[in-house]
C-alpha cells in the first residue's frame, strides 16, 4: 500500500510538459488513438445592471457586444495553439460560445464548448474561448463601467469517446 501511494505521488510530481532534464516540452501524442473529445468551460463578467441594459438593448457605442464576444471567443479557440506555447494546434470540429444573464442582472455567464476528433483534448480551447469572450465584453464596455470583474473561469467537463 505504501508503494502504491509513492507511485501515485511520483505521477503527480511528473508533469507532462516537462522532460527528463526539467525543460518545457510539447507532449508527443502521436501514439495515442484519435477519439472524439469535447470540453465545456464557464466564466463570468460582473458588471453594473445599467451596463447590462446597454448591452441587451444594443446601444453600446462600440456595437453589438455579445455578437462580437461570441466571434472573438470562437476565433480565440481556433488559435489556442498559437497563444499558449505548449498547446497542440488543433483543427476544431465545433466551437460554441453562449451567454446567460441571471435574474440578479449583475453579470453575464459565459459558457463555451469545443469539440474535436483527435489525439489530445480541447480543454484549453474551451477555456480560451471563455476568457477572450469575457475580455471582449470588458473592452467594449470599459468606457461606461470601470468596475467590471472577470471571475470564475473554470473547466466544467471534458469527455472522450472512441469512434
Amino acid at each position: 500500500m505504501a508503494s502504491e501511494a509513492k507511485m501515485g505521488a511520483s505521477r503527480l510530481n511528473r508533469l507532462s510538459h516537462i522532460d527528463e532534464r526539467g525543460e518545457a516540452s510539447m507532449v508527443d501524442v502521436s501514439a495515442k488513438p484519435p477519439s472524439v473529445r469535447e470540453a465545456v468551460a464557464r466564466g463570468e463578467i460582473r458588471l453594473r445592471s445599467a451596463t447590462l441594459q446597454l448591452i441587451q438593448s444594443h446601444t453600446m457605442a462600440k456595437g453589438n457586444v455579445l455578437a462580437a464576444a461570441r466571434l472573438a471567443g470562437i476565433m480565440a479557440a481556433k488559435k489556442t495553439g498559437e497563444l499558449i506555447p505548449l498547446c497542440h494546434p488543433l483543427p476544431l470540429t465545433h466551437c460554441e460560445v453562449n451567454f446567460e444573464t441571471p435574474p440578479s442582472q449583475d453579470r453575464i455567464v459565459i459558457t463555451a464548448s469545443a469539440k474535436i476528433s483527435a489525439q489530445t483534448g480541447v480543454e484549453m480551447e474551451a477555456l480560451t474561448a471563455v476568457s477572450v469572450a469575457a475580455l471582449t465584453i470588458y473592452d467594449m464596455c470599459k468606457a461606461v463601467d470601470k468596475k467590471m470583474r472577470i471571475t470564475g473561469i473554470k473547466l466544467l467537463s471534458k469527455t472522450k469517446r472512441f469512434e
